[in-house]
């Protein structure tokens, strides 16, 4: 059997049960269960169409809040991960939380929620948002950082694939002041992101050109793949918005977390129940492998 179909549900609640499993691969005449992690994941082999498998399966779980998907057999393990950082990462989306210190977070807020929809060009978005913080104390900044919430499973994910043996790069159309601290928090090996201007202690309104966009996330998982001798099936891109469509397709494996219809529409597996050690169970890790 080629591929393999993974069950995740909501670590927290841990209620992915015999019923719910034995549903499923019923329904799509599954092999043999083996247990990712109890009353978290599972997967089985699967024979026929895999989309075909995903849509019955999807079918016989009904409300259950459980995440699935449909992942070819070879090349299971990642050797390269580029992930989004913000709404990804972590649960932060840092520009509105400025915003908000600053006065302006509903206006900046649906700026931010109309660009990751893909209603809104990034670049330009980006642009007019930081233009309403001129002026601003930059001592905000700081303020901000240490309001930072970092989604369920993410030290997991970045710790157990290091690990293991896989590059992985933090990629954000966000701003390396914070980027670049996550980044060192949870130990990833390289981090990308715009330059947010400041000057004598406030926010100059302007970012570093050019801006580091959707083109430029997928730029630096080809770059990092081809630098490694990677094939593409090799490599797994994660995010939640219309900014990281392009790497998202462009990978091996690509994962909307928690995100968009945009980008759900676009990639290989789909996370909104579990966290974001899904994306290992997607792999083919046991809860008893994870790094931390």
């Amino acid at each position: 059997m080629s591929h393999v179909l993974v069950l995740i549900a909501d670590p927290a609640r841990a209620d992915l049960h015999d019923s719910i499993v034995s549903a499923v691969r019923a329904a799509v005449a599954g092999g043999p269960v083996v247990w990712l992690a109890p009353g978290i994941a599972c997967e089985f082999a699967i024979a026929g169409d895999p989309k075909a498998a995903g849509e019955t399966a999807r079918h016989a779980l009904g409300e259950a809040p459980v995440d699935v998907a449909v992942v070819p057999g070879a090349h299971r393990r990642k050797r390269l991960l580029v992930a989004d950082m913000e709404s990804t990462l972590v649960e932060n989306e840092f520009l509105d939380d400025i915003a908000a210190r600053a006065g302006i977070g509903p206006r900046i807020a649906d700026i931010t929620r109309r660009a990751m929809a893909g209603e809104l060009d990034f670049a330009g978005a980006l642009r007019e948002r930081v233009a309403m913080l001129t002026g601003h104390d930059a001592a905000t900044l700081e303020a901000v950082y240490a309001g930072l919430r970092l989604m369920p499973g993410a030290k997991a994910l970045i710790a157990t694939m290091r690990a293991h043996g896989a590059y992985t790069a933090i990629v954000s159309g966000g701003f390396s002041i914070f980027v670049d601290r996550v980044r060192d928090l949870l130990g990833a090996d390289q981090a990308e992101a715009n330059h947010l201007g400041v000057e004598a202690g406030r926010l100059t309104g302007r970012v570093r050109e050019p801006i580091f966009d959707r083109a430029g996330k997928r730029a630096i998982l080809e770059r990092l793949s081809k630098a490694r001798g990677l094939e593409t099936a090799e490599t797994m891109a994660v995010g939640d918005g219309a900014n990281d469509l392009d790497m998202v397709q462009a990978a091996g494996m690509g994962v909307a977390f928690r995100a968009k219809p945009v980008l759900a529409a676009a990639a290989d597996a789909t996370i909104r129940h579990g966290d974001l050690t899904a994306l290992l169970y997607l792999q083919g890790y046991k809860q008893n492998e994870f790094a931390v």
